[in-house]
């Protein structure tokens, strides 16, 4: 397969820059000289990471976006196209987070993650691929999970979410190969970050009201890890620099990445191994 056309513009629109990770990413492009259009489904959040960005010499744009909206995702690639003449990436960025087992999660928890995990990915890439298509060149970030490699339990809604993400991105560049377009996934595992707790009553009712145990257990991973959100940002950055398809960014995580794929039994008896107590607990 050719190389694909390099990308000239520097033009990066994020979705969710208002927080954590979204503008971890937001500060990164921007100290290599991107211009970055901040979107966010709260837009005062959003206007806090540009105006950040502006006090530090980077061109920035802050943009409202709530990604359930397809009308929304059109209004703000437009919006960038006007004020820099095209996008060169997009970063799927924006999620949120979901617990429960696949009996205790009501199917209102799988709508509204699916629709936002999922489906503005599926939103955010139709969006921009006709513009990248007419430009000859562009790449698509989607933010995952290496919770959608690993399936731990009791996150299930958020789990499949993610690894329909994974599963997306691979059919975007297979679908997108011959048009300059490329992607890439990233599939973090714990890193800190404010995803548990966003600001939005939506969020945290669907978030903590199935699996409150594994919610806490979700946190005390986040407050231990080792890698930032700056880490994870930077290793993404890599990624569109070098073309690179999938990002995971945490050592472990890809040593448990491999034994899955080469070793899948093993691996699911380490990961009943490591989730005993909580499954023990549970029961």
């Amino acid at each position: 397969m050719p190389a694909l056309p390099k990308l000239k513009g520097q033009r990066v629109l994020i979705t969710g820059a208002g927080s954590g990770l979204g503008r971890a990413l937001a500060q990164g492009f921007a100290a290599a000289g991107w211009r970055v259009a901040c979107s966010d489904v709260r837009l005062d959040a959003a206007q806090q990471t540009a105006s950040d960005l502006a006090a530090g010499g980077a061109s920035s744009l802050a943009l409202a976006l709530d990604v359930r909206s397809e009308a929304g995702f059109a209004d703000v690639v437009a919006e960038v196209q006007k004020a820099w003449g095209g996008i060169d990436v997009l970063v799927n960025n924006a999620g949120v987070a979901t617990a429960g087992t696949v009996a205790d999660s009501p199917i209102e928890q799988w709508r509204f993650v699916l629709d936002i995990n999922l489906l503005g990915c599926v939103r955010g890439a139709r969006a921009v691929i006709p513009l990248m298509k007419a430009q000859g060149a562009g790449r698509i970030v989607n933010v995952a999970s290496f919770a959608g490699i690993a399936n731990p339990p009791a996150l299930a809604s958020y789990n499949v979410s993610k690894a329909a993400v994974i599963s997306l991105s691979e059919t975007l560049r297979s679908e997108l190969a011959g048009d300059g377009i490329g992607v890439s996934v990233a599939a973090p595992s714990f890193f800190k970050t404010d995803l548990l707790n966003s600001g939005r009553g939506e969020i945290a009712d669907a978030a903590h009201s199935t699996a409150p145990q594994m919610q806490r257990i979700v946190e005390r991973l986040m407050d231990k890890a080792s890698v930032s959100a700056a880490d994870v940002a930077g290793d993404i950055f890599d990624a569109v620099q070098n073309e690179r398809f999938l990002v995971i960014t945490h050592a472990e995580a890809r040593k448990q990445a491999l034994i899955k794929r080469y070793a899948p039994e093993m691996f699911f008896r380490m990961a009943l191994k490591s989730t005993a107590a909580f499954l023990a607990k549970r029961t």
